[in-house]
């Protein structure tokens, strides 16, 4: 079997995630070489899993011949910088989520995978390959609930991941780019129209720190779509009962939810507490096979010379209206999505 040979950037939390995918998960790909500016997570990787290639230079990764593709789970400031470089150096591209943390850095991306038709370029949008996600598409499509006229989204991480969140809260762009982003993604998915006004308010109500950066540790928005469907959408830090992903689909003949209660498992616990089920701890015990699956079809679409259903068009409308979320919560104004692609041209 022919296996693609991935160079990764970024060995952090997810970076990790995706590193164990790669190099042990994915039958027909090979973890080649991994790139940290922190040398420590480089000896380390290529020591337990015999990793032939380690850098601390990302350009000099980009250098070996003996790579098909390049995985960029690096920061999100350097995501469009790095994806431009790996495909003008002739590489297919994976990106994490977001494509860029503003528009004029998604443009970037955009001429970039322009130029380079040839390679195989996707954003990770992981949701999308969440087979409870997948499934709640295939019965939208399938006419089960009628015309979808409603995405209402819930995402909060843990409370027990805050000092992470504060840490890196100056260089995420905010919770809309960093989480509602992905909510943003499946509503323009699941109501297959890109959204027109947005207004969105939050505040940082437990943890202050993030005022600093101009971020909240709870933000909503309200945004209409080009086809006059809707979306509501909730994100926040400090859920006190674990990882809260939760979305539902109203149609017009019927409503689709998805993760309405974070279940660990079919198991129940009955203790001084009362009747109750324990929640997934985080994003990576949630979507563990979605992170799987997305790299699985990013390599098969290399092997079998075809492009993702996800493009990096898609990545810069997530980002356009993320940003426009960002906006409007920081100036409490509605900002209309022409306007606002207009003034970050």
């Amino acid at each position: 079997m022919k296996k693609v040979k991935i160079g990764m950037v970024g060995l952090g939390r997810l970076g990790m995630d995706h590193a164990r995918n790669i190099a042990f998960q994915i039958p027909n790909a090979e973890l080649t070489a991994v790139c940290s500016i922190v040398e420590e997570e480089v000896d380390h990787v290529q020591k337990e899993w015999g990793v032939p290639f380690g850098y601390t230079v990302y350009e000099e990764m980009l250098k070996n011949k003996e790579l098909d593709a390049i995985a960029v789970i690096s920061p999100s400031p350097e995501h469009c910088g790095q994806i431009e470089k790996a495909l003008d150096a002739g590489f297919h591209v994976f990106t994490e989520k977001p494509l860029g943390v503003t528009v004029e850095e998604c443009r970037i991306a955009e001429r970039a995978v322009e130029r380079n038709a040839d390679r195989v370029f996707m954003v990770g949008f992981m949701r999308r390959y969440d087979p409870s996600y997948a499934y709640a598409k295939k019965k939208i499509e399938d006419g089960a609930i009628g015309q979808p006229i409603l995405v209402r989204a819930t995402s909060i991480d843990p409370e027990s991941t805050i000092e992470g969140a504060i840490r890196f809260a100056a260089t995420s762009g905010g919770l809309f780019l960093d989480m509602t982003v992905h909510d943003i993604d499946l509503a323009r998915w699941f109501l297959d129209s890109d959204v027109t006004n947005v207004f969105a308010s939050g505040g940082s109500y437990l943890h202050k720190e993030f005022d600093v950066y101009g971020d909240g540790d709870n933000v909503a928005a309200l945004m209409q779509f080009e086809n006059g469907t809707m979306g509501m959408f909730h994100s926040g830090r400090n859920a006190p009962h674990g990882y809260h992903v939760e979305t539902e689909i109203v149609g017009t003949h019927g409503t689709l939810r998805v993760g309405t209660v974070p279940e660990k498992n079919q198991v129940q616990i009955f203790d001084t507490y009362g009747a109750r089920k324990e929640c997934v701890s985080g994003f990576p015990e949630r979507f563990e096979e979605a992170y799987r699956l997305e790299v699985q079809e990013f390599v098969d679409c290399i092997l079998e010379d075809r492009k993702p259903s996800v493009s990096v068009y898609d990545g810069t409308k997530a980002t356009e209206v993320a940003y426009a979320a960002t906006e409007s919560f920081r100036e409490n104004k509605l900002v209309q999505l022409e306007n606002q692609v207009e003034k970050m041209k």
